[in-house]
């Protein structure tokens, strides 16, 4: 579902230059649950990043579902990323003035679905993260676990194959972080999504089909 070919990133300035990754190998199978591990500072998001089709790597190949993307800026990039993945991150991302369901239908307006499909398939994410009764509250009303269910929720909303979580459960206390890894290993038992999970927890990390360490930017396990 997910190869990376020599991979690396640097980013340069007019007098320094920084490798974020060095020569990462990797393929993630369809139905994975891959965590990503390591210090802060060697690269993890990045490689989530580039992964998501969010930002381009300096040298080497990533192929989505067979598909290489040789330009990253193109629309024809941005309906993929809109159609074949989800992003779920550490501080949610929700719009405080919007309501819930209006935050999880957020990706399906850009994916241009008719309003009506777009409430039907919200409410039904929203009712696969227990939080149907909350559609008409504002993220302000909720506790940092629920938001955190509204971000699974609009991640899941458009069906994608892959989904890349940041640090889903860093803001939360050990009750609300195991309710949220249950829902993606519901996720990725029952529906068979591909999840990459970048996390700090090792105990999160065991509960996953698979883990690998980054050091430095290097891949060293």
């Amino acid at each position: 579902m997910i190869s990376i070919q020599n991979l690396s990133k640097v980013y340069r300035t007019k007098t320094i230059e920084t490798t974020a990754l060095n020569n990462i190998n990797l393929n993630v199978p369809k139905g994975e649950f891959l965590s990503i591990m390591g210090p802060s500072g060697c690269g993890k998001s990045t490689l989530l990043n580039i992964m998501g089709l969010l930002d381009e790597p300096t040298s080497g190949k990533v192929e989505i579902d067979g598909q290489s993307m040789p330009n990253y800026n193109s629309k024809s990039v941005a309906r993929f990323r809109n159609k074949q993945l989800g992003f779920i991150f550490q501080s949610f991302h929700l719009i405080p003035d919007l309501n819930i369901l209006d935050n999880v239908e957020l990706p399906l307006l850009y994916a241009k679905v008719n309003r009506k499909e777009r409430k039907r398939l919200s409410e039904e994410a929203l009712e696969s993260v227990g939080l149907r009764n909350r559609m008409q509250h504002f993220p302000g009303q909720l506790s940092g676990g629920q938001k955190q269910r509204v971000a699974i929720a609009r991640a899941i909303v458009g069906k994608p194959q892959i989904v890349l979580a940041d640090e889903p459960t860093g803001n939360l206390d050990s009750s609300m972080g195991n309710e949220v890894m249950d829902i993606l290993l519901r996720l990725n038992q029952v529906l068979e999504t591909t999840i990459v999970m970048v996390t700090h927890d090792a105990n999160m990390a065991k509960k996953t089909d698979r883990l690998i360490r980054l050091y430095d930017g290097t891949q060293i396990q």
